[in-house]
Parts: structure tokens; sequence; C-alpha cells
């Protein structure tokens, strides 16, 4: 008998927060690792959430949070994205992951299936593990990172006898910053909803597109959709752990008793400043996108002159490239003896699973300044590197 719960057992901590941990100490290190804005949460957001210490939010929320919360962010994202969720379908949760892990958690039966795009962002594999569900990964390496219908098709004939319940989307995506058309998901969801699939749509990079308006998964297939969203990348909270939901009343009815007994509710406080976000706050992630397009136009002119490839990021603030072809060694490999050589710290494209394997992911939130310096030492770390 062992003491501990076997499928907990076989999981590890994601490879982003194993990576980050282990050259955390490397003296002079720059840190392009973790997906965190550097840009501070704006004033005005800051100044409400001083407001509701003072003003005593210090006790329990509602289980789903503040109906005045609820009926902002119905507002905000019918504005922004034309979403026409009621407040009452939405839950406030703590950060876009417990969002994922609630609606997974709901959804999932012992067994069922759930097809997952690959390289993936590390919390949804063992969610579905800790659900006793399964994984069929599909790899978008052949396809420009994207899914398509061929890809998508083909694995549900494939699977047909896999309780095949649910899909994850996440665009624009961690690892690659690749985002879809709204004609790529228009064919998407043709065949999502001959598949009868839910999809669960974490689009906690909604606000940061730049080379085309983000279309919600939620406005073509409103039926079944969980959208996934939140205040940590659009407006630089992550640290207030205000994420969201967003979904059909018959699914909300259900994820609420899930979020209750796994959170009891959301910060009162965080929830105070997101209703700042939500209702003053339309303009601050444009304001930042601005800051990170001109980071990624940075980043791919100056990968591209050292001759580095790469996934060109339409969306988000990552850029994937690949381990130049003179090194010998995996992507774990390649990204340690860059951190304790050169003092740049990436993250291994092996941390988002096998399909990631060969390359290597920067987060350009971080100043210009960090990146400039980054890419020089990249630079000459790399020529000294070939030269022996």
């Amino acid at each position: 008998m062992t003491d501990t719960n076997q499928i907990i057992k076989k999981i590890q901590v994601s490879g982003i927060r194993r990576f980050d941990e282990a050259i955390g100490d490397i003296p002079n290190i720059i840190k392009l690792t973790v997906g965190e804005p550097d840009l501070p949460t704006p004033e005005h957001i800051k100044k409400a959430g001083i407001q509701a210490i003072q003003h005593d939010y210090s006790h329990y929320s509602p289980l789903m949070g503040f109906q005045k919360l609820q009926a902002a962010a119905s507002h905000y994202f019918n504005q922004k994205y034309g979403l026409t969720y009621a407040p009452s379908e939405i839950i406030a949760t703590v950060g876009a992951t417990e969002a994922v892990a609630t609606a997974l958690i709901t959804l999932l039966n012992p067994g069922d299936s759930v097809l997952l795009p690959t390289p993936s962002y590390t919390s949804y594999a063992p969610v579905i593990a800790m659900a006793h569900a399964n994984v069929i990964p599909i790899d978008t390496t052949q396809s420009g990172y994207k899914l398509t219908p061929e890809n998508l098709l083909a694995a549900i004939q494939a699977n047909a006898d896999n309780s095949l319940k649910a899909i994850i989307l996440n665009y624009p995506t961690n690892p690659t910053g690749v985002t879809y058309s709204r004609a790529e998901l228009t064919a998407l969801v043709a065949v999502i909803r001959q598949a009868g699939l839910i999809v669960i749509s974490d689009e906690i990079y909604s606000e940061i597109t730049y080379d085309q308006p983000h279309t919600a998964l939620g406005t073509l297939y409103p039926e079944k959709t969980i959208t996934i969203n939140g205040l940590s990348k659009s407006h630089a909270m992550t640290g207030w752990r205000l994420g969201l939901i967003m979904a059909p009343q018959a699914f909300i009815s259900e994820m609420k008793k899930t979020h209750q007994y796994l959170v009891t509710s959301t910060s009162s406080i965080s929830q105070v400043a997101g209703i700042e976000a939500l209702t003053n706050g339309l303009d601050d992630g444009p304001q930042m996108r601005a800051i990170y397009q001109k980071r990624r136009d940075y980043l791919v002119a100056r990968l591209s002159e050292i001759g580095i490839n790469y996934v060109y990021p339409s969306g988000a603030f990552y850029l994937f490239a690949q381990v130049p072809a003179s090194f010998q060694g995996t992507s774990w490999d390649f990204a340690t003896q860059l951190a304790q050589q050169a003092q740049v710290a990436v993250i291994p494209g092996s941390a988002f699973g096998a399909t990631g394997e060969g390359w290597f992911r920067i987060s350009y939130a971080a100043s210009q300044t960090a990146l400039r310096e980054s890419m020089n030492r990249l630079a000459t770390w790399l020529t000294n590197f070939e030269q022996h």
C-alpha cells in the first residue's frame, strides 16, 4: 500500500517551473522563462484594490463572485469580442488555471478522452490525468503549429471508440504564439460540431494579438464552448489570481459545485480590482500589446540575424525557436548550457510535451534592455560554441 495517490505520484511539477527553479540562483541571469508581464498593474486598478482593503472587503464573496463583477465581465467580453454570456453564466476563479481545472474536473468521467493539440501548455494534461481521463495528443508540428480540420478529423476518426468528450483549444497559443483567424476557427468548428465535442477554449491571451483581431470561439459555437479568460495577461494582474469561466448555464450550474469545493470563492479584494479593470480598463490591454509588439519585432529581427529558426508569433508574448542544428543534445541540455554559460534563461521545448523537443521558448514579457542584452549574449555564446 502506498501513502499517496498514484496519479499524483506520476505527475511532475511543470517543466517551466522546474527549469526556472533550477537556474534561478545563477548570478547575473536574464530570465526569459515564466510567462508573466513585466509591466505593472495599471494605477487605477491598484487604487481600487487599496480601497477594497480600506473598505474592509475582507469577507467571502458569493460562490460565483460578486454580481457586479459578473455583470462587468459580461459587458466587457461582449464589447470586446461579441460574446453573449449572461452575468449568471460567469464564475470568478482563482486565475485561469483554476478555471481550466474546474472545467475539466466537472466535465470528465473516468475513461473519457480529451483531444489536445501539441505542443501545449503544461497544465492541461496533468488535470486530465487527475480526473482519471485520457489525453489524445494531436501533433501540429507539420501544419505550422496550428490545428487543421484535416488532422482534427483524423484524430476523431482514429479514436472513435475512446469516449471522446472534449477538445482543448488555446489561442493565442502558449508556447508558440500562433493564433487562428475567424475563417480557420469556423472550419474547425464544423468538424467539432459534427463530432459533438465540448470545447474548452483557453483565450487568456486574447488581448495580445498583433496581426488580426481575436475571434472568440464562443461566438461561433456557443452551445458547447466553455470560455476561459482572466485578467493576468490583459491587465498585468498575474499575482491577483483572477480568472473567469464563461459557459452556458447547464455547464455553469455544475461547475459552480466543483469551484466551491476546490476554493470556496475567489479573493474579494482581487474581485473589486477586477471590477475596475473590466469597467474602466478597456484600453489597458491594447497599450500593453503595443509594447509587446515592438519587442516581438525586435526579437524576430535579431533571431533572423543570428540564424535561429522560429515560429512567427502572431499573439501572446512567446517566441518558439529551434535549437541550432550544431548543438548535440536535448532542448533541456541546450537551455541548461545557455543559462550556465551565457546567463540567459529560456524554457526547453520538452516542457511542452514530446513535440516541443528540439525547440525552446523565449518569453518577451521582459524589458527591452533585458531582451537586447540577452540576444547579444546568445549571439556571442553561439559563435563561441560553433567555433569550438
